[in-house]
């Protein structure tokens, strides 16, 4: 056996052996989590009684993704300037979150999005629309961490062409991966509830600060800490020299010679960064955190600590994403992943190999791994809960059963509901592995932008605002914004397209924010138009109950 293998198979055993202990910590968690979830409070929202410095963790968790761990290090290797929009637009994001929705949404709602929506409306139409919208963003954002589960395994293993590990090639490593990520999603939020999954993701948040410091600290003392010799050089690796360092490369290319096709490259960039600063205040999985704790004022308190813990971490996106294509080089990149998505460890291995030769290469990239690892489950479970939630306390209890079921009923679909999304996202991912998880979580954005924030604020501040306006609204933010993508060259027409060998796409755009998102107010607005229902007292009552707190749902007593 050679040196070489030597390595691979101890890289190999130390990775197995931080995945395995790390998945025991967080099942222990688990287990513990579920002999203190009684209620219906204490599996959709905690018992609301986290800290904001807790739940801040929480959201950093829950937004620190495999899609920015992975996805954004990777395009910014790729593709420089361009991919550090990602970053730009994820981060100015939270300001929505911060000065619109996050004390109101305290204050208004109960466990969902659909409480706020449906207050002063007819539960059964709106909290069904909510329902479908919540899902259909989770999955969305559920196969951007679960493809990046796939593609990390797959790197983890090092399995060469022809080669098997424990019985399995590389494409049948990266299905396994994806498998194990999905079975482990539905069991912390079948037996922790949010309560599991919360201290799952403030864990995992620590984890990820210190595994991106680690190595972000690295990077820069191979350049002895010069950020400029650092840009220099990735540079001048990427091929495109100067150009890397510019807007352009990916995003609002012109094209010479083809004035219209400019044109949408153009509009291209400015519907990403639309999607991207309005889809945030949309996301169901980050919504329901505010309901996590006792009061409107811990809630802005644990977005201003998720504000300072995301900014960090993107800052340093941008030192690892510069130092993968310096130091890794793209065709090493590509070679290992076409989207870029293993940017990260790859960096990890040629930071330790640096330092400490190969030994240290084999533990820098199984400890970075790891930290990957951990944001993608401790994400996906707070997408789990969120759809399972929404499915239980909106379609079910609301809907169905017409408010009459009792808070174990809730409590027993719900964990059913979260088996049902785990499996549809397992096997949706194994189809959608070619994409970039960056740009899959860009387009849940704008799902979330156009579907969800525009009833969301013209409920809470149109006096207006109806039923049919709301239906009308999330309907047809989602319908447009999923529309829009399949007939785009996102799924066909193009080189790295869903699906190959066909054409059936008509919409220029990869991203359809800057078309769904006015259309989604649009129909909000016609549709309200279009009705007589008109309550001015329901109104007055959210207002005073989203301004002041009166009435919302305090913190449960154990």
């Amino acid at each position: 056996m050679t040196i070489a293998a030597e390595v691979s198979d101890s890289s190999r055993a130390l990775t197995l052996l931080l995945f395995l202990s790390m998945i025991a910590v967080t099942l222990g968690i688990t287990v513990r989590a579920s002999r203190q979830t009684r209620s219906a409070a204490d599996f959709h929202s905690g018992g609301r009684g986290f800290t904001g410095l807790q739940n801040g963790f929480a959201i950093g968790s829950d937004y620190m993704s495999a899609a920015s761990f992975l996805g954004i290090a990777g395009m910014i290797a790729l593709y420089g300037y361009d991919g550090f929009l990602y970053s730009i637009g994820f981060l100015v994001a939270w300001l929505v979150a911060l000065l619109l929705v996050a004390e109101l949404l305290r204050n208004s709602g109960r466990f969902t999005m659909a409480d706020v929506l449906s207050y002063r409306m007819r539960q059964r139409p709106v909290r069904t629309a909510a329902a479908v919208s919540t899902i259909t963003v989770s999955i969305f954002y559920l196969l951007a961490q679960m493809v990046g589960a796939g593609a990390l395994i797959a790197l983890l293993l090092g399995i060469e062409p022809g080669e098997t590990y424990l019985g399995m090639d590389a494409d049948t490593a990266k299905i396994a991966g994806i498998v194990v990520v999905g079975i482990l999603m539905i069991v912390y939020v079948t037996f922790g509830g949010m309560k599991g999954t919360t201290w799952v993701q403030i864990i995992k948040a620590g984890m990820l600060m210190g595994g991106a410091f680690l190595l972000t600290v690295m990077v820069l003392a191979v350049y002895d800490f010069n950020v400029g010799s650092l840009m220099n050089d990735a540079a001048d690796a990427s091929g495109a020299g100067q150009a890397f360092l510019e807007p352009g490369l990916r995003f609002g290319t012109e094209v010479p010679g083809d004035a219209l096709q400019t044109l949408w490259n153009k509009l291209d960039m400015i519907s990403l960064g639309l999607a991207l600063v309005l889809g945030t205040a949309g996301l169901p999985h980050i919504l329901i955190r505010f309901y996590t704790v006792p009061d409107s004022k811990t809630a802005r308190k644990s977005v201003n600590w998720g504000i300072g813990l995301i900014g960090t971490f993107y800052l340093m996106t941008l030192v690892l994403g510069f130092g993968a294509a310096a130091l890794v080089g793209k065709e090493a990149i590509t070679a290992q992943n076409a989207a870029g998505n293993t940017a990260a460890p790859q960096l990890a291995e040629a930071a330790g190999d640096h330092f400490g030769g190969s030994g240290l290469a084999a533990v820098m990239l199984a400890i970075i791994a790891a930290v990957a690892f951990a944001a993608i489950l401790s994400t996906v479970a707070g997408l789990t809960i969120a759809s399972s939630s929404s499915l239980a306390h909106d379609f079910y209890n609301s809907v169905l059963r017409k408010g009459k079921a009792t808070e174990a009923d809730e409590v027993r679909v719900a964990r059913w509901s979260a088996f049902g999304v785990g499996a549809v996202a397992i096997v949706l991912a194994i189809f959608a592995q070619s994409l970039n998880v960056a740009f899959l979580v860009a387009l849940a954005f704008a799902i979330a932008a156009s579907a969800n924030l525009p009833t969301l604020l013209l409920s809470l501040f149109w006096k207006r605002f109806n039923t049919r306006g709301a239906v009308a609204g999330i309907y047809g933010g989602l319908i447009s914004a999923v529309g829009l993508v399949i007939f785009s060259p996102v799924v066909s027409g193009s080189e790295k397209a869903l699906v190959i060998g066909a054409d059936f796409s008509w919409f220029p755009l990869a991203n359809p924010g800057i078309v769904s998102i006015p259309l989604g107010l649009l129909c909000a607005v016609v549709g309200t138009l279009m009705s007589d229902e008109n309550d001015p007292r329901r109104f007055a009552e959210l207002q005073v109950r989203a301004l002041t707190g009166a009435g919302a749902e305090p913190a449960a007593k154990h």
